[in-house]
C-alpha cells in the first residue's frame, strides 16, 4: 500500500516501557517509528475482531506531526480512527466508554520534559504492560504487519462537552472553596480550571496556559520543587487548597492551606477511609511506595490492603480483575471505581478530594492531621544510564544483605525494619533507580538510610541523592 511514512530498518528497543512507549523525539521517537507502531497497535486491534480506535494527543510541541503518523499505521490495517483532539490522557480513556470504543492510543509521555514523547495504549479495554509491549517490539522487528485490502476512515470527534458533564453532574460541594490550580502549562490547562470553576470554587490559575514546552517548571507534581510555586501562591492568596497537574492529567498533587504538600500516599488515607463506609471489607490497593501507615488504618477501618506494583497500567488492571473500589499509588495515579470507570483521573480525583474536604467545617490540614504521620523522604531518584539501570537493580536485588529486615520483592527491593523501611527499584520512566525511605524518627528514617545507603554504594550505585555518614562505610 502507498504511503508516505516508510518502515523503519529499526526501532530503538529503549523506548519500549513497562508500562507505555516513551522517548526522545528524534533519537527514539520519530515519525516513521510512531507509524510502525500505529501498524503494530492495529493489527493487535483487529487480531481481536474490532473495528474502531479512539486516538488523542497531549499539548507538546511534536505531537501535533506524530498524530498523523499514529493515523496513517491505524488506518492502514482497516480502523476506523476516531481523533478527539488535543486531551489528557484521561479524556481519551473517558472516552473508550462514553463512545463504546474499547480500544485508545494516547499520543503523550506524561510528566516527561518536552523534548519527550510516546505512546499509552489501551485494547479491549486492557492498558498494555510489559509483556504486551515487548510483543510490539517483536511485531516490529519481524515486520508482521496487517494491511487492510480496504483501509479504515479517519474522522473527528469532540468529547469535551461529554467529559465535562460526567464530571459536574457527579461532584456536588457542600462549600465554596478557594483553590489554586497549577497546570505546568499542561494541557490541564484547557479543562480544569472549567470544571472547577462550574463546581462553584473560587479557582485561582497558576501556569493554564497551555504551552508544551514547559517554560516554567515541568508538569510532575510527585517532584517537590516543582510544586515551589504552587505552595506560594497558596499561602498569597490564602487559599484553602492548592492542586497540581501532571503533563497529561492522569495524576495529582496536592497542597494544604499551610504550603505544605499532601504526599499522595496520604491522600490515600482518606480516601480509604471514606470508600470504606460504602465498601465494607473491600479491597484497597497500593504501590510499594507508600506509607506503612497505609496497610494499617485500612484493616483498621475493616477493608482489605494489597501492596502492588509501581506503575499505572499495572494498578488499573489489578483493579479491573479484582473489581477493588479504590486503587493508588505514590506518584499521584489514583483510581476510582466508585461513581467512575476504575482509570487514572487527576482532574476527578481532584474534584473527589473537594468533595470530601467540603463536606466538613475543617481546613485542609486539620483534615489530614487526623491520620498517623511517619518521617519520610519523597521519591529521591538515584540517577543510572537508562542502559545500565535494570542491571544494577538485579545485582542490588541479588546481593544486597540486611539483617533483621523483611524483604518484599513485589517491586525492586522494600527492605522492612521493626522502626521504618526504605525502598529501591528502577524507574521504568526515567533513567534512574528510585528510592524512599519512612521511619518512626528522624533518628531512625538516617539509620534507614545509612545501611540501605551502605549496600547501595557497596554493590556500585554512584552519587546518593542523601548524605552518608562515612563512618558507616568501614
Amino acid at each position: 500500500m502507498q504511503t508516505h511514512y516508510m518502515i523503519p530498518n529499526a526501532v530503538n528497543r529503549g523506548i519500549f516501557r513497562a508500562y507505555d512507549i516513551r522517548g526522545i523525539v528524534g533519537q527514539g521517537i520519530d515519525e516513521a517509528t510512531v507509524y510502525v507502531l500505529g501498524l503494530a497497535i492495529g493489527h493487535e486491534i483487529v487480531a481481536q475482531s474490532l473495528t474502531d480506535v479512539v486516538v488523542g494527543r497531549d499539548a507538546r510541541k511534536s505531537s501535533n506531526i506524530l498524530i498523523h503518523a499514529l493515523h496513517q499505521g491505524l488506518i492502514e490495517c482497516g480502523l476506523n480512527v476516531i481523533d478527539i483532539g488535543e486531551v489528557t490522557s484521561p479524556m481519551l480513556y473517558f472516552a473508550t466508554y462514553h463512545l463504546q470504543v474499547p480500544s485508545g492510543v494516547m499520543l503523550t509521555a506524561s510528566h516527561n520534559p518536552p523534548e519527550y514523547n510516546g505512546l499509552k495504549i489501551v485494547i479491549n479495554g486492557t492498558s498494555l504492560t510489559k509483556d504486551r509491549i515487548e510483543h510490539l517490539y517483536e511485531q516490529i522487528i519481524n515486520q508482521n504487519f496487517y494491511f487492510a485490502d480496504v483501509p479504515g476512515q479517519l474522522q473527528y470527534q469532540d468529547i469535551f462537552a461529554d467529559y465535562f458533564g460526567r464530571i459536574t453532574n457527579d461532584i456536588k460541594l457542600q462549600r465554596k472553596l478557594k483553590i489554586v490550580i497549577d497546570c505546568g502549562n499542561s494541557i490541564a490547562g484547557k479543562i480544569a480550571p472549567k470544571i472547577f470553576n462550574y463546581l462553584g470554587c473560587e479557582v485561582i490559575p497558576l501556569f493554564c496556559e497551555v504551552d508544551g514546552s514547559f517554560p516554567n517548571h515541568i508538569p510532575d507534581p510527585s517532584v517537590a520543587s516543582n510544586m515551589a510555586d504552587l505552595q506560594q501562591k497558596v499561602l498569597q492568596t490564602k487559599a484553602d487548597i492548592g492542586l497540581a497537574f501532571d503533563g497529561d492529567a492522569d495524576r495529582v498533587g496536592v497542597v494544604s492551606e499551610k504550603g505544605l504538600i499532601i504526599w499522595p500516599d496520604q491522600l490515600m488515607l482518606l480516601f480509604s477511609k471514606a470508600i470504606l463506609e460504602q465498601y465494607p471489607n473491600g479491597e484497597i490497593i497500593f504501590d510499594v511506595k507508600c506509607t506503612a501507615h497505609l496497610p494499617t488504618m485500612i484493616e483498621q477501618w475493616g477493608g482489605q490492603p494489597v501492596m502492588w506494583q509501581t506503575g499505572h497500567s499495572l494498578l488499573k488492571n489489578r483493579l479491573h480483575q479484582t473489581s477493588a473500589p479504590l486503587a493508588g499509588e505514590m506518584s499521584g495515579h489514583i483510581f476510582y471505581n466508585d461513581r467512575w470507570y476504575g482509570f487514572d483521573d487527576g482532574v476527578y480525583v481532584g474534584a473527589r478530594l473537594l468533595e470530601l474536604i467540603a463536606s466538613q467545617s475543617q481546613s485542609v490540614s486539620q483534615v489530614f492531621a487526623q491520620f498517623p504521620q511517619a518521617v519520610n523522604t519523597p521519591e529521591l531518584k538515584l540517577l543510572v544510564a537508562e542502559e545500565a539501570k535494570f542491571l544494577l537493580m538485579e545485582i542490588i536485588a541479588a546481593e544486597a544483605k540486611f539483617t533483621d529486615a523483611k524483604i518484599v520483592t513485589i517491586d525492586g527491593l522494600r527492605i522492612e525494619f521493626s522502626y521504618g523501611w526504605g525502598l529501591v527499584r528502577a524507574s521504568n520512566t526515567s533513567p534512574c533507580l528510585t528510592l524512599r525511605f519512612e521511619a518512626d524518627t528522624e533518628e531512625n528514617l538516617l539509620k534507614v538510610q545509612q545501611q540501605i545507603g551502605k549496600e547501595l554504594l557497596r554493590l556500585g550505585a554512584s552519587n546518593l541523592p542523601f548524605a552518608i555518614d562515612s563512618s558507616c562505610l568501614v
